[in-house]
C-alpha cells in the first residue's frame, strides 16, 4: 500500500474510531475520556515539512471538530503538536535515521525509549492543551491537573496497545 493511500486510510479509520467508539463510551464522572485520534499525527512520515504538517493538523482536527461540534477545539492541539513534534524528533533521533532510515516514527524506527518519550511527551501537551481549551475556567487546579494526568494515562495505555497489537513494519 503506498504510503499516501495508508494515511489517507489513517485519517478516516483514527476519526471513525474517537467519533463512533471512543466518544460514545461514557466517561467516568466527566473526568476520563481516552483520545487517540492524534496519533495520526505522530505516525505521519518524518519527510512531511513542518508547513504541510501543521496544515495537515489543522484539517485533521478542523475536521473531528465538524464530527462533533466544538469549534476548534480539537484543531489547536493538533496544530501545537504539529508544530513540537520536529523540535522533539531532532532531540530524540539523530539526523540521517529521519532521513535515511525509516519512513515514519514508530518502535522499530526509533526504539522504545525514544518512541516512549515522543508519544508521552506530545500525549501531554496535546491533553493538556486540549483540557485547558474544554475547561477555560481556572476555578480547581486539582481537577484540572488530576483530569490531564488521567486522560493521558488512558490514551497512553491504548496508544500502547495498539502499538503491540498492530506492529508497523
Amino acid at each position: 500500500m503506498s504510503i499516501l493511500l495508508k494515511n489517507i486510510v489513517r485519517f478516516f479509520l483514527f476519526i471513525f474510531i474517537q467519533v463512533f467508539v471512543l466518544n460514545k463510551i461514557p466517561p467516568i464522572h466527566q473526568f476520563v475520556v481516552p483520545y487517540i485520534y492524534f496519533l495520526f499525527i505522530l505516525w505521519l512520515p518524518f519527510s512531511v515539512g513542518r508547513f504541510y504538517l501543521m496544515l495537515i493538523a489543522f484539517v485533521y482536527g478542523f475536521s473531528l471538530d465538524l464530527l462533533v461540534g466544538t469549534p476548534g477545539i480539537h484543531a489547536a492541539p493538533c496544530v501545537l503538536i504539529a508544530f513540537i513534534r520536529p523540535f522533539l524528533l531532532s532531540l530524540l533521533l539523530p539526523q540521517e535515521t529521519t532521513e535515511l532510515s525509516y519512513l515514519e516514527p514508530g518502535i522499530k524506527s526509533m526504539g522504545w525509549a525514544p518512541y516512549a518519550v515522543y508519544i508521552l511527551l506530545l500525549t501531554f501537551f496535546h491533553h493538556t492543551y486540549l483540557v485547558l481549551i474544554e475547561w477555560i475556567d481556572f476555578g480547581d487546579f486539582m481537577f484540572f491537573f488530576g483530569k490531564v494526568t488521567a486522560t493521558t494515562a488512558i490514551s497512553l495505555l491504548l496508544i500502547f496497545l495498539i502499538e503491540l497489537f498492530f506492529y508497523r513494519k
